[in-house]
C-alpha cells in the first residue's frame, strides 16, 4: 500500500503553547537548579564579586540558545522547500539523539552533579574571573543547546512560526519563578516526580520528532533502499474515521506529532525508540535519589 498523505491539521496556539510550554518549563528547571548550584556555592564561600561572571556566562548562553533556534528555524525558510524539509528531517534526527543522550546522562549523573559543580566552581575560583565564566557559560550552553535543537525540531514539525517560541519563553519564565521560589524557600518540589513526569513527556515528544525525521527522509528518497519504504502501515481516517483536523488530532499532531497514516518505518522507528530509551529513563530516573543535584526541601544550603 502505497502512501497516503491524511490533510495536516492547523494546530492550535494553545496546543503549541503546551507543548512548548512544558519543554521550556522542564529544561528551564534544570537550569535554573544548575545556576542555584552555583550561585549558593559563591554566596556560602562568601565570593559574591564571582557573581557577575556567572551571570554574564548565563546571558551568553540564552543568548546562544535563541540564536540557534533562531538560526535553524528560520535558515530553511530561505531554501528551496524540497531542500527545507531534508534539512528538518535530518535535523530532527539530530535532536533527538542529543536530546536523548542528554536525558539519559542527567538521570544518571544527577546523584552528583551538584558535588561535580561545586568541585568545578572552587578550581574556576582559583583559577581566576574567566574560568567562572566559561564554567556557568558550558554548564547552562549544554541545557541550552539541548533545548534549542529540540524546540526547532518541534517548531518545525508543528509549523509554528514564532508560537513554539512563545511557548518556550513563557515554560522558561515560569522555570525562573519556581528557581527563585526554591533559592529563597517559599517553594517545594518533589523533584524526582518532576523529573520523571516530564521527562517521559519528552520521550514521546523526542520519539514523534524521529517519526517526523523518518517521514522526510523518506519523501526525500533517502530511505528507498529500505525494504517496505514509503507504505503506510495503517490509516486510521479510512479505518475508524479518525479527523486528524479535529481538536484531538490537533492536540496529538501538535504535542506528539501523531498522525493516522504513518508508514511502516515511521510506526518500527517510533516503536524501538520508546522500547528501548523509555525503560532506560525510568530505570536510571527512578533509582536517582536527588535529581539534577536539586535542594531536597527547596533550600540553597541543602544543594
Amino acid at each position: 500500500m502505497s502512501v497516503v498523505l491524511a490533510a495536516e491539521p492547523t494546530t492550535s496556539v494553545v496546543t503549541q503553547l503546551t507543548g512548548s510550554g512544558v519543554i521550556g518549563l522542564r529544561e528551564g528547571l534544570e537550569t535554573g537548579i544548575v545556576v542555584m548550584i552555583l550561585v549558593a556555592f559563591l554566596v556560602k564561600s562568601d565570593r559574591r564579586d564571582s557573581l557577575r561572571y556567572v551571570w554574564l556566562g548565563v546571558g551568553l548562553a540564552l543568548l546562544l540558545l535563541i540564536g540557534v533556534f533562531v538560526g535553524i528555524e528560520f535558515g530553511t525558510s530561505t531554501i528551496d522547500s524540497k531542500y527545507a524539509e531534508l534539512v528538518a528531517g535530518v535535523a530532527s534526527l539530530v535532536a533527538v539523539a542529543i536530546v536523548t543522550y542528554m536525558l539519559l546522562w542527567m538521570s544518571k549523573a544527577s546523584a552528583h552533579l551538584s558535588g561535580d559543580l561545586k568541585e568545578g566552581m572552587a578550581s574556576a575560583l582559583a583559577t581566576g574571573p574567566t574560568a567562572v565564566f566559561f564554567l556557568a557559560l558550558l554548564a547552562v550552553g549544554r541545557e541550552g543547546l539541548e533545548t534549542a535543537l529540540l524546540m526547532a525540531s518541534y517548531a518545525e514539525s508543528v509549523s509554528g512560526g514564532l508560537v513554539p517560541l512563545l511557548g518556550l519563553f513563557i515554560g522558561i519564565v515560569v522555570a525562573v519563578l519556581i528557581t527563585i521560589g526554591l533559592y529563597f524557600g517559599a517553594v517545594r518540589i518533589n523533584f524526582k516526580v518532576f523529573f520523571t513526569i516530564t521527562g517521559t513527556f519528552l520521550v514521546f515528544v523526542a520519539a514523534g520528532i524521529l517519526a517526523y525525521g523518518i517521514r522526510a527522509m523518506e519523501n526525500y528518497g533517502w530511505l528507498d533502499w529500505v525494504p517496505g519504504h514509503g507504505h503506510t502501515a495503517f490509516n486510521l481516517s479510512s479505518s475508524i474515521g479518525y479527523q486528524h483536523d479535529s481538536w484531538y488530532g490537533s492536540i496529538l499532531a501538535g504535542i506528539f506529532n501523531f498522525r493516522p497514516d504513518p508508514t511502516w518505518l515511521q510506526v518500527v522507528a517510533w516503536a524501538v525508540y520508546i522500547a528501548i530509551v523509555l525503560p532506560l529513563f525510568l530505570n536510571r530516573q527512578l533509582g536517582t535519589r536527588r535529581p539534577a543535584g536539586a535542594p531536597t526541601k527547596g533550600q540553597p544550603e541543602n544543594v
